[in-house]
């Protein structure tokens, strides 16, 4: 048997000062993630202060984002109303890195990092909080140029503490014109990337209405509805009103009554369809919703609607693909609308918030949420099918109305005439068809059998002195003459056989020609 000296481990663990890059920069790759990263801080801090009675029922959890664009104080401020972090707290608690009291809480963000997000984003990032009771408001600021000038620097050899203590510093202002409790962050000088997304206001408030827990528009009509059903799984949805740059309407989450599919194209919802998924130990895992529509295709991103989303305390987890393999074929995703919310807690978003931690309840979930992606496959392959049946009558239809036109114009008659008339007896055999196809909803089968019938009366009207290439319908009087019209119509419509139809009228009109 083997025995083992056990070595005893050193007075001190060194922690270097690149842990604090990996869990600042290196963490989030996409700048648009830092709003979100506060945002769910500041829905905490809501959530906080509604617990410990500081914001009542009646008042509503605000966030309010506020640009400075001027060229030399540029800036942007984020700050909420929620339950501040007391004085005897701040500094302690905001130079902690990955320390965060609310790991095994139901708070949103547990990890004690997001705060960092804006490290490698701006010149300068600025904490201010208050809570009931504190006499200052305390603020914390770190020098980013310095943070980025000392993590670059191969002779620095500072620990962790010696980083921070050497880029930050914590101050008292006097709280005269502050709110009695609140928390904000301040970038300062933000990074400049591509069109300036990090102070760019529409592009900020259309991410926010993707990802952040703010309530659907009063203007859609399935968001009652979809809520009632969330809120019977989740409580309360935690949801906040984020306002930018002091705008009267907050933002709402992007779903309307319609949307576009294509260029100069709309569609809209028809029908929701509530989602309830076990937990692998029982109970309920997650709860969600689909609203279903026409699945004429895949509807673009600028939309911001499109896939079968995750969210974890109503804050979106990864991107429209995040449940992409559920399906089918992959792209059934961008032809669905919908979301899951998670309510596992051993389901829980990774670092990053692009995707959840992997295991067994991960892999439960997924797995039933095959039979909703199954669902939507078949629904977009049976859409698929009536849009090609609709084509091809819309193809059949417009050949029949050219050749029409050529009829009612005078142009041509006799055995001319008789070819045309041919022609498109041959197509409306085949448009015909396509009505009575079992794939068709009702509402198609109505349009397109309208159609039919309008293209079937022009060619009545436009045949009286065609067929056979002799006058004899016209000699008739017109009652007579429109009931031949209509027998004539009906043998062909009838007739599987068109040779011997066309037969079959001829010798009508030949008997019609010699009375």
């Amino acid at each position: 048997m083997n025995k083992h000296t056990y070595v005893s481990f050193p007075a001190e663990i060194v922690i270097g000062k690149d842990v604090l890059e990996l869990v600042s920069s290196a963490m989030y790759i996409d700048p648009l993630t830092i709003y979100r990263e506060y945002i769910q801080n500041a829905a905490d801090s809501i959530d906080a202060a509604r617990i410990a009675g500081v914001l009542d029922p009646d008042n509503v959890g605000r966030v309010d984002i506020t640009f400075d664009l001027n060229h030399t104080t540029r800036s942007v401020k984020i700050r909420d109303n929620g339950l501040g972090v007391p004085n005897g707290d701040f500094a302690k608690r905001l130079t902690a890195i990955g320390g965060s009291r609310k790991r095994g809480t139901s708070a949103r963000g547990f990890r004690g990092i997001g705060r960092l997000a804006g490290l490698g984003y701006c010149q300068e990032l600025i904490f201010r909080s208050r809570s009931v009771g504190d006499s200052v408001v305390h603020e914390l600021r770190w020098d980013c140029r310095v943070f980025k000038k000392l993590m670059s620097d191969a002779t620095y050899q500072g620990s962790l503490h010696d980083l921070i203590q050497a880029v930050a510093q914590v101050i008292e202002i006097d709280p005269k014109g502050w709110p009695e409790h609140f928390y904000e962050v301040e970038l300062v000088k933000p990074v400049r990337i591509g069109k300036d997304v990090l102070m760019n206001r529409e592009t900020i408030a259309k991410y926010l209405s993707r990802v952040a827990p703010v309530p659907f528009s009063p203007e859609f009509t399935f968001g009652a509805q979809i809520r009632e059903h969330l809120v019977q799984h989740l409580g309360e949805m935690g949801e906040i009103q984020i306002h930018i740059d002091g705008a009267e309407e907050p933002v709402y989450r992007p779903y309307r009554n319609d949307f576009a599919y294509g260029e100069g194209r709309r569609d809209k919802f028809n029908d929701f369809k509530p989602i309830i998924i076990e937990g692998r130990d029982g109970g309920v895992g997650a709860v969600g919703w689909l609203l279903h529509h026409s699945y004429f295709g895949a509807i673009p991103s600028a939309e911001g609607i499109h896939g079968l989303r995750a969210r974890k305390g109503n804050i979106q987890v990864g991107d429209h693909r995040i449940f992409a393999d559920v399906f089918p074929e992959p792209r059934f995703a961008s032809w669905t609308v919908g979301e899951i919310h998670v309510l596992e807690p051993r389901v829980v978003p990774n670092g990053r918030r692009d995707e959840f931690e992997q295991n067994v309840h991960h892999d439960h979930l997924i797995s039933r949420l095959r039979e909703t992606g199954d669902l939507i496959g078949r629904m977009c392959r049976s859409s698929s099918v009536v849009r090609n049946r609709i084509k091809v009558f819309d193809i059949g239809a417009l050949k029949v109305e050219e050749q029409l036109k050529i009829l009612e114009q005078g142009a041509v008659n006799g055995s001319t005439a008789e070819a045309i008339v041919e022609e498109i007896r041959s197509e409306m055999f085949e448009i015909k068809r396509v009505t009575e196809a079992s794939v068709l909803a009702e509402t198609d089968r109505t349009g397109l059998t309208q159609r039919y019938s309008q293209l079937e009366e022009r060619l009545t009207k436009t045949s009286a002195t065609s067929f056979g290439g002799t006058d004899a319908l016209g000699a008739l009087p017109e009652g007579e003459r429109a009931i031949v019209q209509r027998m004539i119509s009906l043998i062909y419509e009838c007739s599987a056989n068109r040779v011997a139809a066309k037969s079959l009228v001829d010798r009508i009109l030949a008997r019609l020609g010699e009375s």
